[in-house]
C-alpha cells in the first residue's frame, strides 16, 4: 500500500494544502512547530480514524474554523482508492470511500495499514502501562476487526458501569443491576485477552531475531503478557471487587489494567533497565510492527517517522533506515545532513515554513505519483 496523494482543508494549521507523494522515500523537512508532524498526523488520522497525540476532533480543525476536510488518494497493487474524511467541531467525522459514505468510522480499519514512530514512541517501555496498552490496541485494531468490535464494546461497558458505580450514591438500588454488566465486560474482556496473548506470540516470534541483531548479538528479548486477569478466574475476581469498586467508583478488574513486560535476561527493562537498553527495545518493538503487518496482510504499511531519527544514535538510525526496505516511507526532520552524509536515497524532499509546503527535489521513482483516480467529489 501505498498514499500517492493527501488534500487538506482547515486541518491544523493548513487552510489549503495538496501534496503528492513518492512511492519510495519522502522528506518532510524545516524548523520545529511548521506544520511537519500535521502532515504525518493527517496521513495517521485519515488511516486510523484517530490522532497518534490522542486529540479531540475539535482540536485537530484550524484555529477559527468549525470543519476540516483530508482526503487521500491510495493505491494497492494498481487498485485505487480515494479515502475522504469530515472532521467536525461539534459532531462525529463523516468518511467516505471511494465517494460511497461509510456508516461507521471502524469500517476504515484495515484498509491503510501505517506504522507511525515519534520520539514519544522511545519511552515506551519505561512509561506507564497505558502507553503498552495503547500501542498493542492500536496495532490490533488495524489488523483485526473483530478485536476493534470487541475493545469498542468493552470500553463502552466499563464506562457505563463505572457510571453505575457513581449513580449508587443516589440510588443504592441499582447495585442489583451490576452482575448483568459484569456478565457483558466478562464477554468482551476474554476475546479481548485471548487475542492480545496471541498477538504478544506473533510479536515474539519476530522481535526476538531483530533485538539480537540490533544489540549485536549480546541480548536477547522477550515479551511477556501481564493481564490483570486470566478468563478462568475472571468472573470471581470482579465479583470479589464488588465492594471496592463501588467504594472507588471504578471498575479495578479486567483487560483495561493489563500490562506488558520487556525482559532480557533475567531483566525486566522496564524497571532496570538502561536507557540505551529501553531504547533498543523500542525501536525493536516498532521495526516488529512493521514485519508483522507484512504477515498478516501481505502487504507493506505505510511508514511514517515523525523525527526520531534526531533521537537515535548513529548505530540505531542505520539501522532503521536499512531495514525499512521497499515501504513507503514520509520523514519529517529539522535538517538534511544526517541524510545527505549518509548518502541515503531521498525521492522526495519537501520544505515546510509556517505552514507552507514547497518541493524541493523530485527523484520520481516508477510510480507516477501524479495519477490520480478520477472518482466523483462527493461530499462527506
Amino acid at each position: 500500500m501505498i498514499i500517492n496523494r493527501i488534500e487538506l482543508t482547515d486541518y491544523r494549521n493548513y487552510e489549503r494544502l495538496e501534496l503528492d507523494f513518492d512511492k519510495g522515500t519522502n522528506i518532510l523537512f524545516g524548523d520545529n512547530a511548521q506544520g511537519k508532524t500535521n502532515i504525518l498526523e493527517a496521513i495517521y488520522v485519515a488511516s486510523t480514524t484517530k490522532s497518534h497525540r490522542g486529540c479531540k476532533d475539535s482540536e485537530i480543525i484550524r484555529f477559527g474554523c468549525e470543519e476540516a476536510h483530508i482526503r487521500t488518494y491510495l493505491e494497492k497493487k494498481d487498485e485505487k482508492t480515494r479515502v475522504d474524511m469530515h472532521l467536525r467541531s461539534s459532531r462525529s467525522k463523516g468518511i467516505a470511500i471511494d465517494g460511497q459514505k461509510i456508516k461507521k468510522a471502524a469500517d476504515l480499519m484495515g484498509l491503510c495499514n501505517v506504522v507511525f514512530f515519534s520520539p514519544e514512541d522511545l519511552n515506551i517501555i519505561k512509561n506507564g502501562p497505558s502507553y503498552r496498552r495503547r500501542f498493542i490496541d492500536m496495532e490490533l485494531c488495524q489488523l483485526d476487526s473483530f478485536y476493534l468490535y470487541n475493545l469498542n464494546n468493552y470500553n463502552k461497558i466499563v464506562n457505563q458501569r463505572n457510571q453505575l458505580l457513581k449513580d449508587l450514591y443516589f440510588n443504592p438500588q441499582l447495585k442489583e443491576t451490576i452482575p448483568i454488566w459484569d456478565e457483558q465486560l466478562i464477554s468482551y474482556g476474554n476475546k479481548i485477552i485471548e487475542r492480545r496473548r496471541q498477538f504478544v506470540c506473533q510479536l515474539n516470534d519476530i522481535i526476538y531475531e531483530i533485538h539480537k541483531k540490533l544489540s549485536g548479538g549480546i541480548e536477547e528479548i522477550k515479551i511477556i503478557y501481564e493481564p490483570d486477569t486470566d478468563e478462568e478466574s475472571y468472573a470471581d475476581k470482579l465479583k470479589k471487587n464488588h465492594d471496592r469498586d463501588i467504594k472507588s467508583k471504578m471498575t479495578s478488574v479486567g483487560p483495561h489494567r493489563d500490562d506488558f513486560s520487556f525482559e532480557t535476561g533475567d531483566i525486566d527493562i522496564r524497571k532496570y533497565g538502561s536507557q540505551g537498553q529501553q531504547r533498543t527495545a523500542a525501536l525493536s518493538l516498532k521495526l516488529s510492527e512493521i514485519e508483522i503487518v507484512k504477515s498478516i496482510t501481505k502487504d507493506t504499511p505505510i511508514l511514517l517517522l515523525d523525527d526520531v531519527l534526531s533521537e537515535l544514535d548513529s548505530k540505531r538510525q542505520r539501522f532503521l533506515l536499512d531495514s525499512i526496505g521497499n515501504i513507503q516511507t514520509i520523514i519529517s526532520c529539522t535538517g538534511l545532513e544526517e541524510f545527505v552524509n549518509d548518502r541515503f536515497t531521498l525521492n522526495r524532499v519537501f520544505e515546510v515554513n509556517k505552514g507552507t509546503v514547497t518541493l524541493k527535489n523530485s527523484n520520481i521513482s516508477d510510480s507516477d505519483t501524479d495519477d490520480k483516480p478520477e472518482l466523483p467529489a462527493d461530499e462527506v
